[in-house]
């Protein structure tokens, strides 16, 4: 076995169906695990058979894979009971998977408290389910519940535990610091005594982030020999989380130098997988997490942007491409002008740094910001703006005016009802419209009368979806008539997102200014014509 190869457990499919607020169903868990086999992940953790009916569903016609193998976990026999005559061990291997993965106890305090069984027991359920496993499935991998705690509680009898195991056949025995507790230190100080009683190349690590420690604590014990980490992609877990693979992986072959299955072009799918599961479960991307995030790779000062332009190892760890994401530079008022040439070059646009227009947008983006505008949240606003300096985005629409009624009242049947009403006039290739459309709030009525003059014309606009809103109070002295600042995030069919902003003493028409821009963005990105052709 290759010393330097580091085998990959992915257990987002239950570790990460744990998360408050997630509930995987079977077309999730298969999406999922499609998505980390095309990655290159060495294992799979499907679920616990017979523990639910998704699970069971999903067991029941797991997709085909190319690189992984899919792993059924569970635990260990029950007191009393034979390994042929337990249950949860045949619904393990009904599942008809090359491995399984059983969890058992190895802190005294669970065996004595918890199973209320005698101590010896408990090792020989843990030795005659591996054995059982091994020879029914082929792979037995033993997950070793709060081993950490054990280990500090009775090192000792933590041993014997995983011990009785790894003799029984287990390929993996794996180290899980199930409450999180454990810091970087203490891990790597008992994996080099558990060392002397299980090699290396058969000890797994499982953390829990409960101390923000467990990308740190997997990298600490693969450093002190383990070669197998378990996690789950972005960290999903109960509580505070599991380890997070997609952090985790580039720092083991971009910064330890270690081997995994997955590939150099793999690597760069690696934003795109972390990205593909937040959609599916209609969040927004975390913009800070490390090498995939948003602004992992955004630059906002000048003094900043003039090194990375010369030189991006000034303050880029990695170059972003190779894990899939890619350099941003971000415009505010801390910006100079080497910002605004970089974020030209970003969008293709080649200007001459000494043109007034340059020096002007500069000071204008200053003054803008001042008022309340952020743009580096809303690139697609700023986008417009630096293009509109130099006279290159067309009017697509104008808007003479706008009104919006809202109504609240209790119906006949003392049911209360909300209901919004927007009514645009406006102009599009010379031609006067004025139309009324009903909303689920002033915004969703203002978006509805918009669409209704120009989808006719810009078909463009159908497939925007608004994302995400979110409303900041700029002067809260100023109490309900405060400048308001409105983000929105925008995206379309082909997975597009972009963020826009309007900023008003009124909350209306900052939403106006935001929900305008989000448009002209999509009109202008699709190179839409001008005017567009009437459709009626």
């Amino acid at each position: 076995m290759n010393d330097n190869r580091v085998y990959l457990f992915d257990s987002t499919l239950r570790d990460g169906a744990q998360t408050q607020g997630v509930d995987f169903n079977v077309a999730d868990k298969t999406a999922i695990a499609q998505d980390l086999d095309s990655l290159g992940i060495d294992y799979i953790e499907g679920g616990w058979p017979g523990a639910n009916p998704t699970d069971d569903a999903f067991f029941a016609n797991l997709p085909k894979l190319k690189h992984a193998k899919f792993a059924a976990f569970g635990m260990t026999r029950r007191p009393g009971r034979s390994t042929d005559n337990d249950p949860g061990l045949s619904a393990i291997l009904d599942t008809k998977t090359p491995c399984a993965c059983i969890f058992g106890k190895t802190w005294d305090f669970h065996v004595k408290v918890a199973l209320e069984i005698d101590m010896d027991e408990n090792v020989a359920m843990i030795a005659d389910s591996i054995a059982h496993v091994k020879e029914k499935a082929g792979e037995a991998l033993f997950d070793a519940e709060h081993f950490f705690d054990g280990y500090k509680a009775n090192p000792e009898y933590a041993l014997k535990c995983i011990t009785s195991a790894y003799k029984a056949g287990a390929r993996w025995i794996v180290l899980c610091d199930t409450n999180g507790g454990t810091l970087p230190d203490e891990i790597e100080q008992i994996i080099a005594e558990v060392i002397k009683h299980v090699p290396g190349d058969h000890l797994g690590i499982h953390c829990h982030d409960d101390t923000g420690n467990a990308v740190a604590n997997s990298l600490a014990a693969v450093r002190a020999g383990v070669r197998q980490i378990q996690g789950t992609l972005n960290g999903l877990g109960e509580r505070c989380g599991n380890a997070n693979l997609i952090s985790i992986i580039p720092s083991l072959i971009l910064k330890m130098g270690f081997e995994t299955g997955i590939s150099k072009k793999n690597l760069a799918k690696l934003t795109q997988a972390s990205h593909a599961l937040d959609e599916r479960l209609n969040r927004a991307p975390n913009r800070g997490a490390p090498y995939v995030g948003e602004s992992a790779f955004a630059h906002k000062g000048g003094v900043h942007v003039s090194a990375v332009e010369k030189d991006p190892k000034c303050y880029e760890h990695i170059e972003p491409e190779v894990v899939g994401n890619s350099r941003r530079i971000v415009v505010s008022d801390q910006s100079g002008k080497s910002n605004i040439l970089a974020m030209f070059r970003n969008i293709g646009l080649e200007v001459d740094g000494k043109d007034p227009k340059v020096t002007r947008l500069v000071e204008q983006v200053k003054e803008l910001e001042f008022a309340g505008y952020a743009y580096d949240g809303a690139e697609a606003s700023f986008e417009l703006l630096a293009r509109r300096a130099l006279q290159t985005v067309p009017e697509y629409f104008s808007l003479s005016s706008f009104r919006v009624i809202d109504e609240r009242r209790w119906n006949a049947r003392g049911e209360l009802v909300t209901l919004s009403e927007a009514t645009i006039k406006a102009n599009v290739n010379g031609q006067q419209f004025m139309t009324v459309s009903e909303g689920n709030g002033p915004v969703n009525a203002l978006d509805s009368a918009l669409r209704d003059v120009l989808l006719p014309i810009y078909p463009e606009v159908e497939d925007i979806k608004l994302v995400d809103y979110k409303v900041r109070i700029l002067t809260p002295s100023d109490a309900t008539g405060a400048v308001t600042r409105v983000m929105i995030e925008s995206s379309d069919a082909k997975s597009a997102r972009w963020s826009t902003v309007g900023v008003s003493s009124n909350i209306i028409d900052a939403s106006y200014a935001a929900l305008r821009d989000a448009i002209v963005y999509k009109l202008y990105r699709d190179a839409a014509k001008p005017g567009g052709t009437l459709n009626v």
